[in-house]
């Protein structure tokens, strides 16, 4: 969640984020009325508990004396005994009182919390404003080929990967209903290729691989982002309160929920390989042919952990790296800077690649990469030591993605022959043992 002290201290910037994203500006006052109400009510607290603890101990005073008063057959026993009952009674008033303002801190704690939680990272600056179609194109790389130049149509890739026994939609749908495929023979052996070169890439870098549960628990994928306003896109287990989760994103945030990691010597970083389940609600009717939107898929994604100050830098690093690899699979893509519309909640500032697909003749996303700043560890409680020395503080997380299985889009349109075969990306090679894919005779 965003930083309460960032809204109380520039909650015009908090205002101007939402209004950037599309989203109720008014909530910055609700939240910081809820503020208000949390820190008075925890202020006449403390003051009230000060007071009930100086006030039980005169009752224990009193009710000393009057019982020692009482034993002696003293004259002013009945007079003790009078003040310690009235020394019980405002005992028990201030207990009241205590315990009702401790609720009302309570319940606008937790209506601060809710607040909170509604708010959108705040977008960095220079993020475009809009919706899905405002963003900016950045840059543009290499050029689409001319099929109509070389002599012949080209077909799309679910077309090429039945030519090739790679994609295997009929039974995909027999099996797991719409939306669900088989990659067979090179198609499977092209995936593997492509993710263990992305893994390669990312170790080569300094990254940890990981493989990553790709189950989760509540409060992980809630402090990962990923079911404040989009959970019908995530699949749940009802019985297991569980997530299946969209992307090993999930689990790298929560790999360190509720320690203080030492970033010292720079970031941590991690790829992770999982497969990753998405209901697509809400897509009925859209890319319905082919694997560019599934239910299913495999990915590795960079994780990075690093200090607040460092984030921007190195949602510049991840970008660079997304940039070797698809340079590495040699199709024309560009880079999109993401509307703040179109931003996901934990996103501050997002670069999407978007490759050409010439059966479609437009550019589909490939990779994105977000930095989230601090809004994912302060929800996962994951913190370095100040290196001011006072204390911990959240550090801020970064993603993005290496490589996923729509990329056998890209790589099977872009590099297909007359003849229904593909040429093999040359960096790819050598993972996969193979130079050209061919058609089944």
């Amino acid at each position: 969640m965003i930083d309460i002290k960032l809204v109380r201290d520039e909650p015009d910037r908090v205002r101007a984020s939402q209004q950037a994203r599309g989203e109720d500006p008014g909530i910055v006052d609700a939240i910081l009325a809820a503020d208000e109400r949390r820190r008075s009510s925890l202020t006449d607290f403390e003051r009230l508990r000060a007071e009930q603890k100086t006030v039980s101990k005169a009752v224990g005073a009193a009710m000393g004396a009057f019982q020692k008063a009482k034993k002696a057959g003293d004259a002013d026993a009945e007079h003790l005994e009078k003040r310690a009952h009235e020394a019980r009674s405002h005992a028990a008033t201030l207990s009241d009182r205590v315990k009702g303002l401790e609720e009302e801190a309570d319940a606008a704690g937790a209506e601060l919390d809710r607040l909170l939680r509604r708010v959108g990272n705040v977008i960095v600056d220079g993020v475009p404003t809009g919706g899905e179609d405002d963003y900016v194109v950045l840059e543009t790389v290499g050029t689409p080929r001319d099929f109509a130049a070389e002599g012949f149509e080209p077909l799309d890739h679910l077309a090429l990967g039945e030519k090739l026994g790679a994609i295997d939609m009929e039974r995909g749908a027999k099996v797991g209903g719409a939306r669900f495929y088989y990659l067979t023979g090179v198609g499977a052996q092209l995936e593997l290729a492509l993710l263990n070169m992305a893994i390669a890439h990312a170790t080569a870098n300094g990254f940890t691989p990981m493989i990553t549960p790709t189950l989760a628990r509540t409060e992980i994928m809630a402090g990962a982002g990923f079911i404040d306003a989009h959970d019908e896109e995530v699949y749940k287990l009802k019985d297991d309160e569980l997530y299946l989760t969209g992307t090993s994103e999930v689990a790298l945030a929560g790999y360190h929920a509720d320690e203080i990691i030492d970033l010292a010597n720079g970031p941590k970083r991690y790829a992770g390989w999982s497969a990753c389940y998405r209901r697509e609600a809400g897509s009925h009717g859209k890319d319905t042919r082919g694997i560019i939107r599934v239910h299913q898929f495999h990915k590795v994604e960079m994780f990075s952990y690093c200090r607040p100050e460092d984030a921007e830098a190195e949602h510049q690093r991840l970008l660079g790296w997304e940039r070797e690899m698809l340079a590495k699979i040699e199709v024309p893509y560009r880079i999109i800077d993401t509307a703040a519309g179109d931003l996901g909640g934990p996103a501050a500032r997002k670069f999407d690649c978007e490759a050409w697909v010439p059966t479609q003749g437009k550019y589909r996303e490939l990779t994105s990469t977000s930095n989230c700043t601090t809004y994912q560890a302060r929800r996962l409680n994951t913190r370095e030591r100040d290196p001011n020395g006072s204390g911990t503080r959240a550090v801020a997380t970064l993603n993005g993605t290496l490589g996923t299985t729509r990329w056998l889009v890209a790589i099977l349109e872009n590099h297909q022959q007359p003849d229904g075969s593909v040429v093999v990306p040359e960096a790819l090679r050598p993972f996969l043992g193979l130079d050209v894919l061919k058609p089944l005779a």
